[in-house]
């Protein structure tokens, strides 16, 4: 009898436009994980409206997301695709979970101090809230492992917290899930500021590449990615912007950092600069030609999202039942 895979979750917010740090932080992980793994990829959309968002650019953004999951290597036939706001179990949930949730666990999530210095009492709720609608995606679908980056761990923690209370509190409900951190390309940082991660929010645009820049635009910003006045290309934290070049060949070739320093023994920064826009490029140009494929093809886009969205549909239902019943509610 064949072992039955472990559940992984994940998902990208249709925010703004998709950086190659999404991409090799977690999307290139996602093609080789599908494998392993009975995995739910995700549109999250719902976590998109914590911020005020055009709705003609949110609909375009997560239907680019998606086709950039395809184009990516992500095969519908091997995992399950949907759109989060298509699966209403997720916000139901969330309810039920914000009822086993404290203030004081919420407020003390660094993200969200982080944005409430900035914002002061105009915060939304929603802010406040996610990493509660957050653990509900990762408990609905009894997730074993959520790939995350570092950043995001703290969420995975409240989602497990949360998992562990509900289940002492009644009986066991929940998986309490792990984290899944891939060694390579887990943080790709700031072309510009290098002890930040890359990251579409920032103002520099030279900081970040996204999927869909040309080859003119990859180099430039290549060009321009802050090094250091060393000379000699080492992978230390002493020179954090070689080292995330470094990384960023690593993510995409699969080379060790080590032999990549080899590789490059006696040479200088140009060199370097210039082999890792030309790798990304390479890397690119394919997912950005599907993707536009996919996008002048809505009919086969919407097939993906349908069968997800009711494969997603009925794993979700049967959890929220069992977590309705066991709170006490009547079932219809």
């Amino acid at each position: 009898m064949e072992e039955q895979k472990k559940v992984l979750f994940s998902g990208i917010k249709p925010s703004g436009e998709l950086t190659l740090g999404n991409y090799l932080g977690a999307i290139k992980n996602w093609v080789k994980l599908q494998e392993e793994y009975d995995s739910y990829f995700c549109v999250v959309d719902l976590h998109a409206i914590t911020v005020k968002q055009e709705p003609k650019d949110l609909r375009a953004r997560t239907l680019q997301i998606l086709a950039t999951y395809i184009a990516s290597g992500i095969d519908p036939d091997k995992c399950t695709l949907f759109i989060q706001s298509h699966v209403p179990a997720h916000s139901e949930a969330q309810w039920l979970l914000n009822c086993f949730t404290y203030m004081g666990e919420l407020s003390r999530m660094t993200q969200y101090k982080d944005k409430s210095q900035k914002l002061g009492e105009s915060i939304s709720a929603g802010l406040f809230n996610y990493p509660v609608l957050m653990a509900a995606d990762i408990l609905l679908y009894n997730t074993d492992l959520v790939p995350v980056g570092r950043d995001q761990k703290q969420h995975l923690e409240l989602a497990r917290d949360i998992a562990i209370r509900f289940n002492n509190l009644y009986s066991p409900t929940f998986k309490v899930p792990e984290a899944y951190i891939p060694e390579a390309g887990a943080k790709i940082m700031d072309l510009q500021n290098p002890e930040k991660k890359m990251s579409k929010s920032e103002d520099n645009p030279n900081g970040y590449i996204l999927i869909n820049d040309s080859p003119d635009v990859i180099r430039k910003k290549i060009s321009r990615a802050v090094t250091d006045t060393v000379g000699v290309i080492n992978y230390t934290d002493e020179q954090p912007g070689i080292k995330n070049l470094i990384n960023i060949i690593s993510a995409i070739t699969g080379k060790k950092p080590e032999n990549i320093v080899a590789d490059y023994e006696g040479q200088g920064y140009a060199k370097l600069k210039q082999d890792v826009a030309e790798i990304i490029i390479e890397e690119l140009k394919p997912i950005q030609d599907e993707v536009n494929k996919l996008l002048s093809d809505k009919a086969y886009l919407e097939s993906i999202y349908r069968k997800g969205a009711e494969k997603a549909n009925y794993v979700a239902n049967k959890t929220l039942r069992k977590m309705q019943r066991k709170i006490g509610f009547i079932q219809l």
